[in-house]
């Protein structure tokens, strides 16, 4: 049984290293909500082993991370708490050694590259990065319907990863030398690797982020359509994260698709927002998608422009709500809100 301890530290870790998912675990049941802390706190870990490019050489990171193997799988005896920890969830939530391989494996991969020809290839690569980490939640939700979820947690997953990408294009030239946005489509738009690494920002920039955007977003609608599959206590938390995370997309269109300039970033007030505006529809309609199309920034093929804003305020054409039901409903969701952010 994980510790208290255990489960302590790798909130810590959670917290200070993944405020947008941090935010999402907590209305997560208690149930699978300390068990998240540990599988994020796992993959943070290993992680930094591979982000530790100034204090270890590839030979001793690559050693690391077959340890960290090996001890995840309980194969030799963890050397950290989240180790421990995570090494007793795994074999409880009989998560598969493969996800747990194709994520080290993926990890492996960055330790020696830093750009990828094609989206495949790093669709290959997110399958452990991102879409492993997916179907490990799946587990610990203890999903009834796994089959039929699975290969949407797995699309929910890459999409989440893809906007941190597209997000994050500088901070990754700048901290770590590495260019995720396939060469295909940079070429296909005329951009060169030099203009990234100089950071110059132009409309054929703009167009290739453009382009990725509407493939993350393609992945945002094939995953939340799973999360209906998950158990109903584990949708909401699910749901928000897909909001919060399809809302950095509202961030770089804001900026034209300037992400060379500067990173963009969610404010705190934006994420109680978004978190409040998902409470309050998923209240009065307990429907994932429906929600989704609501409240996210990713439209949706059969919309009107003419329906949506940046923020998706207000309900869609053909559903009308008693102004007495939305006050009542509403004022639950403000003291829920109020009750949620005093707690920790």
């Amino acid at each position: 049984m994980v510790k208290q301890e255990q489960i302590r530290q790798s909130k810590e870790i959670q917290r200070r290293t993944g405020k947008t998912f941090h935010l999402a675990t907590r209305v997560l049941p208690e149930r699978v909500r300390h068990e998240t802390y540990v599988l994020y706190a796992f993959f943070r870990v290993a992680d930094e082993v591979v982000d530790a490019v100034d204090t270890a050489p590839p030979a001793e990171q690559r050693r690391r991370l077959e340890e960290l193997r090996r001890q995840a799988l309980g194969e030799e005896d963890a050397d950290d708490p989240v180790l421990t920890a995570f090494a007793e969830l795994r074999e409880t939530h009989d998560i598969p050694a493969s996800d747990v391989d194709v994520f080290i494996d993926a990890m492996l991969s960055d330790i020696d590259t830093d750009r990828y020809e094609t989206y495949e290839e790093l669709e290959a690569y997110m399958d452990g990065s991102a879409a492993a980490v997916g179907r490990m939640m799946t587990q610990i939700m203890e999903t009834p319907q796994a089959e039929q979820a699975l290969p949407h947690a797995t699309a929910l997953g890459e999409a989440f990863q893809l906007s941190n990408f597209l997000r994050d294009v500088r901070e990754d030239v700048v901290e770590r030398g590495r260019i995720y946005l396939p060469q295909e489509t940079l070429r296909k738009h005329g951009v060169t690797e030099d203009q990234i690494l100089n950071f110059e920002f132009d409309e054929n920039f703009q167009a290739a982020m453009r382009e990725e955007l509407q493939r993350a977003e393609a992945l945002y609608r094939e995953g939340v359509e799973g999360i209906q599959y998950l158990p109903e206590d584990c949708q909401f938390a699910v749901l928000l994260a897909a909001v919060l995370y399809a809302d950095h997309h509202h961030e770089i269109r804001t900026r034209d698709c300037d992400v060379l300039s500067t990173t963009p970033s969610l404010s705190t007030s934006r994420k109680l927002y978004l978190l409040a505006k998902t409470r309050l529809y998923w209240a009065l309609e307990r429907d994932p998608v429906a929600v989704f199309r609501r409240v996210s920034v990713v439209p949706y093929p059969d919309e009107s422009e003419t329906t949506r804003d940046s923020g998706h305020s207000g309900p869609s054409p053909g559903r009308t709500t008693g102004s007495g039901a939305s006050r009542w409903t509403g004022g639950r969701v403000s003291g829920w809100l109020r009750s949620f952010t005093r707690s920790e």
